[in-house]
Order: structure tokens, then C-alpha cells, then sequence
């Protein structure tokens, strides 16, 4: 938290719509998990492994040569990412497949990079 928060709003300009923005405010702990899902989200290479699996499930032999990166840094890439829920794995055999963990995940890509294509 940035500062001691008052329970009252005597200086507020606004005070029905400053009560309302805090009820939205969602509690510390689910903060700081979407703030570590954003960061897990906003290093390039994740971003780029994300997007390729937006149109389909991928091994990890195949997202390496996609985003240009070595099979070993795209099975570390790819673990930080199934540790924040963002992918998903699916082993046959030796072969292990990862696709988006679900739309909540297609959604957050989608609109980061819809926003980003604005100018």
C-alpha cells in the first residue's frame, strides 16, 4: 500500500464515488497475484511463446524454433508460465505439448495485444 488510507472521506470531493472505487479495490493477496501474472506475461519471449500458442498447441522442440530461443530457455520459459497458470501441458510419450490453460488466458493476450496494435 502506498500510504495510510482514512476511513473517512472529509476532504473528498466525491465521497459516494471514492467509496465505490474502494469496493472495487480488490484485497492485497489477489493484487499481488495479478501483478505476478502480469509480470509472468510482460517478458518478451513469454509474450511471444503466449501468442504462438494462441493458434495451437505446441511441443516445446517446435515453440523454440518459433520464437527463436534454445529448447532449453523455452522449457524454462514455459515452466514459469505453468507456474502462474497461463499454460498448460500435455505429455504423449517423451513429447511434451502446451497450449493456453484456458480463455481467461486467450482473453488477457488478446486485449494486451489488441491494445498495444492502437496508435
Amino acid at each position: 500500500m502506498t500510504g495510510p488510507v482514512r476511513d473517512t472521506c472529509d476532504a473528498c470531493t466525491h465521497p459516494a464515488a471514492v467509496a465505490r472505487a474502494r469496493q472495487a479495490v480488490p484485497d492485497d493477496a489477489c493484487v499481488e497475484d495479478a501483478s505476478a501474472l502480469l509480470k509472468a506475461v510482460a517478458d518478451p519471449t513469454r509474450l511471444r511463446l503466449l501468442s504462438a500458442l494462441a493458434a495451437e498447441e505446441l511441443c516445446v522442440h517446435d515453440l523454440a524454433l518459433v520464437v527463436g530461443a534454445s529448447e532449453s530457455a523455452t522449457s524454462h520459459q514455459l515452466r514459469l508460465l505453468r507456474a502462474h497458470r497461463l499454460v498448460a501441458p500435455r505429455k504423449v510419450g517423451r513429447t511434451v505439448y502446451y497450449r493456453l490453460a484456458d480463455q481467461h488466458v486467450t482473453l488477457l493476450l488478446r486485449n494486451a495485444l489488441d491494445h498495444a496494435r492502437e496508435r
